[in-house]
C-alpha cells in the first residue's frame, strides 16, 4: 500500500469560482484573485478538502490518441511546471468542468482549485493540485450571546465532513499521466461518469490494489450471475463459495490464479465455467489483470463488505453463513416443505 501523509502540508494558492449546469443554462463565474482565508480557517478548509482523500485506488489520466490531448493533464502539466499561471490555468479547469456539466441531474456548486505542497506520497515529498466542488449547501444554527440574553439564527455553508467530489493530482510520474486520488460522496452512476470519465478522463493504475479489487468483483460476479446456469447450485452453496474467495485473498499475501481456482472452486468443470467467463468479463469490460500479483488488504477490505453471506428464507429467517458449509443441510419434507438443518459445536 502507497503511504499518503497529509500531516505537514501547506496550501500555496487557492482560487474559488462558480461553476453552473450548462444544459440548464445556468452561468458560471471566474474569479480574478485567489481567494482570502482567514488564518483560523485554514486547517478547517484543510480538514474539509483532504479529510475524504484516502490512497486506495490511484488513478492517472488518459487519451485514446494522446496523453498531451487530455486538457485537465494539460493544464495540470502548466501548473506544476509554472505556479505564476494558477490563476488563469484555474479558470481553464472551470471552463471545462463547465463543458461537461451538460445531464440534468448535475448540481452548481462552487469550484475550489488548491495547489498544495509538502505532500508525502510514498517515500516522496511532492507538491499536488487539489480540485474539489461544493454542492451540498446545508443550514446551520448560529447562537450569539447578548447582554441580557440569547440571539438564535441561521446560515448557510458546507459541512466540515468532506467535499462533495474532488481529485487531488500528485506531481510525480508525469509520463504516465500522473498520480490521482479520487473523491466522490455522491458516487451516483451519471455523476461519478460526468466527473471521472467526461471531465477528468482517468483509468485506474493497474495496482495491487486495482488487481485485487477487480479480480474479487469478477469472482463475485461468476458465482452470483453465471453459476447457475451451467450447475444446480443452491444458495448456501453460492455464500460458501463467496466466502472461500475472501478467505483466499485474507489469508494469501500474494494472488496465483490456479491456485485460487484450485482452493476456491475444486471441481474441474466450474473451474473451466470460471475461466471462459473471467476471460469474456475482462474482455467486455477492457480489464487487464495479470495472473499473480501482490494482494491488497485495504481491497479485500473493500470488498468483502458487498460479499454478501445470508441466506434469506422467505420472511421469516435470515441465516448468516461465515465458514463450514457442512454444518448446514438442505433438504425437502415429504409434503413439500423446505427445510436447512445447522449443526453447531457450541452455543455462543
Amino acid at each position: 500500500m502507497t503511504t499518503l501523509d497529509f500531516t505537514e502540508v501547506e496550501l500555496k494558492q487557492l482560487i474559488t469560482h462558480h461553476v453552473g449546469n450548462k444544459l440548464r443554462d445556468e452561468k458560471f463565474s471566474l474569479s480574478d484573485e485567489v481567494t482570502s482565508i482567514e488564518d483560523e480557517t485554514k486547517n478547517f478548509l484543510l480538514k474539509y478538502f483532504l479529510l475524504p482523500v484516502k490512497p486506495e485506488e490511484f488513478y492517472a489520466f488518459t487519451h485514446s490518441v494522446d496523453l498531451g490531448m487530455n486538457d485537465v493533464y494539460e493544464v495540470s502539466e502548466s501548473i506544476f511546471s509554472s505556479p505564476n499561471t494558477f490563476i488563469q490555468h484555474s479558470q481553464s479547469i472551470a471552463k471545462l468542468l463547465y463543458e461537461q456539466s451538460m445531464h440534468p441531474k448535475i448540481r452548481e456548486g462552487e469550484l475550489n482549485v488548491v495547489h498544495f505542497s509538502n505532500v508525502v506520497l510514498g517515500d516522496e515529498i511532492v507538491d499536488a493540485i487539489g480540485i474539489f466542488k461544493s454542492e451540498t449547501n446545508v443550514p446551520f444554527l448560529k447562537m450569539k450571546n447578548e447582554k441580557s440574553k440569547f440571539s438564535i439564527n441561521h446560515d448557510y455553508g458546507f459541512e466540515i465532513k468532506g467535499v462533495d467530489k474532488g481529485c487531488v493530482i500528485f506531481n510525480i510520474d508525469q509520463k504516465n499521466g500522473y498520480r490521482i486520488l479520487i473523491v466522490d460522496n455522491a458516487n451516483k452512476a451519471v455523476e461519478a461518469q460526468y466527473w471521472k470519465d467526461d471531465f477528468l478522463k482517468v483509468k485506474p493504475v493497474a495496482d495491487e490494489f486495482h488487481q485485487t479489487n477487480q479480480f474479487l468483483g469478477i469472482a463475485k460476479n461468476f458465482v452470483t450471475k453465471q453459476l447457475d446456469e451451467e450447475f444446480e447450485v443452491c444458495k448456501a452453496d453460492k455464500i460458501d463459495l463467496l466466502n472461500r474467495s475472501v478467505e483466499y485473498f485474507k489469508t494469501h499475501e500474494t494472488f496465483d490464479k490456479k491456485e485460487f481456482e484450485e482452493e476456491v472452486f475444486q471441481d474441474s468443470g466450474i473451474i473451466k465455467s470460471f475461466r471462459n467467463f473471467d476471460n469474456s468479463y475482462r474482455q467486455e469490460n477492457e480489464i487487464d489483470i495479470t495472473d499473480s500479483f501482490d494482494i491488497s488488504p485495504q481491497a479485500v477490505k473493500k470488498q468483502a463488505r458487498v460479499f454478501k453471506s445470508v441466506l434469506k428464507l422467505d420472511k421469516n429467517f435470515h441465516i448468516y453463513i461465515h465458514g463450514n458449509r457442512e454444518m448446514i443441510e438442505q433438504g425437502v419434507e415429504k409434503d413439500g416443505r423446505k427445510y436447512y438443518k445447522i449443526y453447531y459445536n457450541e452455543e455462543n
